[in-house]
């Protein structure tokens, strides 16, 4: 069973501490203390992710907007479903 989820994100970076502040419309709004230069941020927003998902970080990878603060993750391993319960509904 490979379940594969595309997550949008809204990433903040150069926050005081790295949290997941919860959704923004379709968006899951992600706070990271890392600065936004030379991938730091995207490291960083993995890292979160999938901490809060019980998950490898190779589970997850930055599909489209590594240079954004709109971002998708993809997300192996998991339905969004699985997302829901761990960061709340309001993902769709």
């Amino acid at each position: 069973m490979d379940n594969t989820v595309a997550l949008k994100v809204r990433v903040i970076p150069g926050a005081s501490a790295s949290t997941v502040a919860g959704w923004l419309g379709d968006r899951l709004k992600v706070r990271v203390s890392a600065p936004p230069e030379r991938g730091k941020a995207n490291a960083a927003v993995i890292k979160l992710l999938a901490a809060e998902l019980h998950l490898e970080k190779k589970a997850l990878s930055i599909a489209s907007g590594s240079t954004s603060q709109n971002k998708v993750v993809e997300i192996q391993g998991v339905t969004m479903q699985d997302i829901e319960s761990v960061f709340g509904a309001g993902g769709r």
